[in-house]
């Protein structure tokens, strides 16, 4: 698909036939919902539409009466929709509901070492003394967001402070990719695996954190360097479909939409003018993988810290997935408002 046949009008169609498609998946209140959701956020923000944020809040009416389940790090993603819920409607409630998960995230959520989020998937001890790449979205990049938004500086310091030991923790020095994880009784990155999902995480959320600080925070400048290496050494990594293998430095691993589109977003909101030429080939890559009906395909399952490479490359792509749709709407979203010029 040529640059020139890409129209605004294009892009709200694909987004359209993916909200649909990502309404048709039932979500419980955990984490794959919040990045599918926050993605409708977003398409909401690009279109204007107020039938996705009249869907959004019917979802989350309806599932506050059956009840919602005990908070985790991971669930906390929940909380972008309802801050947005909230911005959208003026609704109190959505604003009390999203403080009650931030609170929980800055007073009870477990951690270690320096006061670093462990990773949580359940109120059970998953996985002690581990940091996942992945709590930036769920966790850090939320925390930053209610700081910013309530002007609470306490929370805005904690999220930062969660920003600082990710990257102390899981960007390579060498290479500026990001490990999956990092065990802190073992001291080491398990597997040691650069996956793309998990640098989508960071380089969307670094991007993001840059949006809402400035360099009045001593936190901007790291941020920035962090993003601005990574972005580097991703961009020299796309395939020539313009997707990003799962695992980042295995061109026998294979291409995963998902994080195609969250670095996608990130290279959007980041802004370098040579990364336009990258950015446009994964819209080509990531549009050839969207059925008509708006499944968002190639995407793979909820993936732990595997256990070597080969494990990486087994995780099944079969399955439609929330986080696939909702980074999808993310990357066509900006792409929308920020990289096609209104016609004169």
């Amino acid at each position: 698909m040529k640059e020139n046949n890409i129209t605004k009008e294009l892009i709200f169609e694909y987004i359209d036939r993916i909200v649909d498609r990502t309404f048709a998946i039932d979500f419980t209140w955990d984490w794959p919902a919040g990045v599918a959701f926050h993605g409708v956020c977003k398409a909401w923000e690009a279109t204007g539409k107020e039938s996705y944020l009249e869907r959004l809040e019917q979802w989350v009416v309806t599932y506050r009466r059956v009840g919602l389940p005990p908070f985790t790090v991971n669930a906390c993603a929940m909380g972008h929709t309802l801050l947005t819920l909230y911005e959208g409607t003026g609704k109190q409630e959505y604003l009390d509901m999203a403080i009650e998960k931030a609170t929980y995230l800055h007073e009870r959520a477990v951690r270690f070492g320096d006061g670093v989020f462990q990773h949580t998937v359940s109120t059970k001890n998953d996985f002690p003394e581990q940091a996942w790449v992945d709590t930036l979205f769920m966790a850090a990049y939320f925390l930053l967001r209610m700081g910013r938004k309530l002007d609470n500086k306490a929370w805005v310091e904690d999220a930062l402070h969660q920003y600082y030991w990710h990257e102390e923790l899981l960007q390579d020095e060498r290479t500026n990719l990001f490990y999956h994880g990092w065990d802190n009784i073992h001291k080491n990155h398990m597997s040691g695996i650069f996956w793309a999902r998990g640098n989508a995480w960071a380089a969307l959320t670094m991007a993001e954190a840059l949006k809402l600080i400035d360099y009045t925070y001593p936190m901007f400048m790291q941020i920035d360097g962090a993003l601005r290496d990574q972005l580097s050494t991703l961009v020299r990594l796309q395939s020539e479909s313009g997707l990003w293998h799962t695992v980042l430095t295995d061109p026998t691993s294979y291409e995963e939409v998902s994080a195609s589109s969250g670095i996608g977003a990130a290279l959007i909101r980041y802004g370098h003018p040579l990364h336009r030429e990258y950015v446009d080939r994964a819209l080509r890559g990531v549009l050839a993988h969207i059925d008509e009906d708006g499944s968002v395909r190639d995407v793979s399952a909820g993936t732990a810290v595997m256990a070597d490479a080969e494990a990486y490359k087994q995780v099944p792509k079969k399955r439609v997935q929330g986080w696939g749709q909702g980074l999808a709407l993310v990357f066509l979203s900006y792409y929308g408002i920020h990289c096609i010029q209104p016609e004169e």
